[in-house]
């Protein structure tokens, strides 16, 4: 069986799949866009969306009057969807094409935000390595969502880590304190319910 790289599975993606029926798609991100407004940070902040894609978290972002937005994803073919829908807005905002695990940068954010990247790392190594990028960033913020306990165990024909919120509050206990929590149901494009646990962080002295 051929193996490819992860690049060429996620560009396989938003190449050849329908992107209004995959099943990440959100009209509006409300659980994202609710964590972040609570956090009362000023509009300037530095905002990173990891794994982005072709979320439209940034349209909203950029609507309510947030001005530092950074979107990271492996699949350049992501990003571009999301300029194409952006138009004259998108030169507002900084397109990172990067793997998580190799992203290298000694700019400073103040969020860090991950709806579904996190449960893709499978392997303890893959984990410490996200942690290793993490803490290189220090982000003030950690916003975290993954399937739950009860979610899917694949995504996209990928294999998954299923988080309860308090393994995901232990994952990340060492540098960053979690203030708030919440459990939701996402309903897909074609009618499927996924549980998601999302976790918000403030980072440790």
């Amino acid at each position: 069986m051929k193996v490819i790289s992860r690049k060429t599975y996620w560009k396989d993606i938003y190449t050849k799949k329908d992107l209004t029926k995959v099943s990440w798609v959100q009209e509006k991100p409300s659980i994202s866009l609710a964590f972040i407004n609570q956090l009362n940070i000023d509009k300037s902040a530095k905002i990173l969306d990891v794994a982005g894609g072709n979320s439209n978290l940034v349209d909203f972002l950029l609507a309510e009057g947030y001005t530092q937005l950074s979107v990271l994803d492996i699949a350049e073919e992501s990003l571009q969807v999301s300029r194409e829908r952006l138009g004259n807005q998108a030169h507002q905002i900084n397109w990172l094409v990067n793997d998580i695990l190799n992203f290298d940068t000694q700019e400073k954010f103040d969020v860090w935000h991950d709806r579904a990247g996190f449960h893709f790392m499978t392997t303890q190594e893959a984990i410490d390595q996200y942690k290793n990028v993490l803490n290189k960033v220090k982000p003030t913020y950690l916003i975290i969502g993954t399937f739950s306990e009860n979610g899917p165990e694949k995504c996209s024909g990928l294999p998954i880590k299923n988080y309860s919120i308090e393994e995901l509050k232990g994952c990340f206990i060492e540098d960053y304190k979690m203030i708030k929590s919440k459990n939701v149901n996402h309903t897909t494009p074609t009618g499927s319910i996924q549980n998601f646990n999302f976790c918000m962080f403030i980072k440790k002295g």
